[in-house]
């Protein structure tokens, strides 16, 4: 089936960025849109929009009858949910198919499969995936619990079983802890997942956080394109990727290839998705979990293999076999991406929302901008804080990083902080450059402080000289005015 029209039952760069592959593929596109975002990029580059109910995504991005309706209304032949939102809900993808239309993703069984971590877990287990040592169900009773702890060696994580982004996560250090850290994990897992069930794994202390991306058809192809660095995170969430890893070896690449080809074939995955893996300081690597949907970080892999991912998708929701094998890719050169958030690294990451007074993106050689705003356009509350991704590529590792740091001292924004600064403190900071970093570089290396720079005592000397004169040149012309004028009203009322 050939699309001619398809709903983006998303917003901002991530829709802009379904859309601009669809025109190419001459494809007509339909936007949904709040009234936060009536304004949007989105709106105005879809061939048609549809209004779906107030600001909050519980009352218009997340609501699917609504998103539905606007594709039957449209006569749009497929939906393609881009990533949050309902991206991986499987009501959703089923309430889809139920309607008449496609989603342009992986079937609801595999996304129910796979967004559960112990059923994911069980999955990769059947095909020999490495698994960090723990349990592989959820915990129910305190005292047996405490065992498997204990077995397993402390320092543990306990983890959510359903969700993600460091949500119902916690570190516990020593025995003392156990029961008052599954407490909050229990419950901040039901409170934002509707779901308490919870899990312990090993705690890997200094850990890479690599991921594969995959491609599937409806004909059992699968093939791996390649891996990503997702190591530079804050609060479990990641700010900077990279592809390839600076880490992995031709053999490593292969072994993890492989591994995340074997978990999409167990759950017979179609379209594109993402294995994670964790990799400890010996080089050896576990399966995390799968995501079931195209990555906030793909533009890198579509820069260092050449396959537009988002068109691959579309082929494949069209019912069409991938038109290249795993021998036919290759990398080629380095990527890096910077999440550009609207947030204030000197004040622990927090949103700092505001309206765009001034916004200017970066240009030239390797530079690639996925955005959704421009200048004059307020940046909503209520949804996630990215303005940008900005994307540098570069014919090996140290290239993309310099191009990087340009494109970043190019890149204009007025009216908010942002995670640029952050960024360049990354590209600049050695551990970064030698590949020599992990999970917590944030913790072990990154102060707030160290983005405003010291001042010399040139410079201090400089600022004090400038000052006098001006103070100098100040009293001068108050003398003139005051000759010509008479003393003030201040002063005569002094004498």
């Amino acid at each position: 089936m050939k699309f001619t029209k398809i709903l983006v039952a998303n917003r901002a760069e991530i829709a802009l960025r379904i859309m601009r592959t669809a025109r190419e593929m001459g494809i007509k596109t339909v936007a949904v849109y709040s009234d936060a975002d009536r304004e949007s990029l989105q709106v105005r580059y879809a061939d048609e929009a549809v209004y779906i109910g107030p600001s909050p995504s519980s009352q218009s991005y997340l609501v699917i009858d609504k998103i539905i309706d606007a594709a039957l209304k449209t006569g749009a032949q497929a939906i393609h949910p881009g990533y949050g939102f309902l991206s991986e809900n499987a009501a959703f993808a089923r309430a889809v198919k139920a309607a008449g239309l496609v989603l342009i993703g992986p079937s609801p069984e595999a996304m129910e499969l796979m967004g559960n971590k112990l059923s994911a877990k069980a999955a990769a287990n059947e095909y020999n995936i490495p698994l960090v040592p723990g349990t592989d169900y959820a915990l129910s009773d305190i005292n047996e619990a405490k065992k498997v702890a204990r077995e397993v060696g402390f320092p543990i994580l306990i983890k959510a079983a359903a969700g993600g982004g460091g949500k119902g996560m916690r570190i516990v250090e020593e025995e003392s802890q156990f029961e008052e850290m599954l407490e909050r994990a229990v419950g901040e897992a039901q409170s934002s997942f509707g779901d308490g069930a919870v899990f312990i794994e090993r705690y890997v202390s200094s850990p890479r956080h690599i991921e594969v991306q995959v491609l599937g058809d409806n004909f059992g192809n699968i093939v791996y394109l390649f891996e990503r660095e997702c190591s530079i995170q804050r609060r479990h969430q990641k700010v900077v990727e990279e592809a390839p890893s600076s880490l992995l070896t031709p053999e490593l690449r292969k072994a993890m290839g492989e591994c995340a080809v074997q978990v999409a074939k167990s759950c017979n995955y179609s379209g594109a998705g993402t294995v994670e893996f964790l990799m400890d300081e010996k080089l050896n690597f576990y399966f995390l979990e799968m995501n079931t949907r195209l990555q906030v970080e793909h533009p890198v892999t579509e820069m260092i293999t050449g396959v537009d991912l988002v068109r691959e998708q579309i082929l494949v929701a069209e019912g069409k076999e991938l038109s290249f094998k795993q021998e036919d890719l290759k990398i080629n050169g380095h990527a890096m991406e910077l999440r550009v958030y609207a947030e204030d690294p000197t004040n622990n990451f927090l949103p700092d929302i505001g309206k765009l007074s001034r916004y200017v993106r970066p240009q030239g050689p390797g530079v690639r901008v996925d955005d959704g705003f421009e200048e004059g356009m307020d940046i909503p509350i209520y949804y996630d804080p990215m303005i940008a991704k900005l994307i540098t590529y570069g014919e090996n590792r140290e290239q993309a990083i310099q191009r990087m740091i340009r494109a970043i001292d190019e890149y204009i924004i007025v009216g908010c902080a942002t995670t640029l600064a952050f960024g360049r403190f990354v590209m600049k900071h050695e551990a970064f450059v030698s590949g020599n970093f992990d999970t917590n570089f944030v913790k072990h290396f990154f102060k707030p402080e160290m983005l405003h720079p010291e001042i010399t005592e040139d410079e201090k000397l400089a600022a004090a000289i400038m000052g006098y004169y001006l103070q100098n040149e100040k009293q001068q012309e108050n003398q003139v005015v005051e000759m010509k004028q008479g003393p003030s009203a201040w002063k005569l009322n002094r004498m």
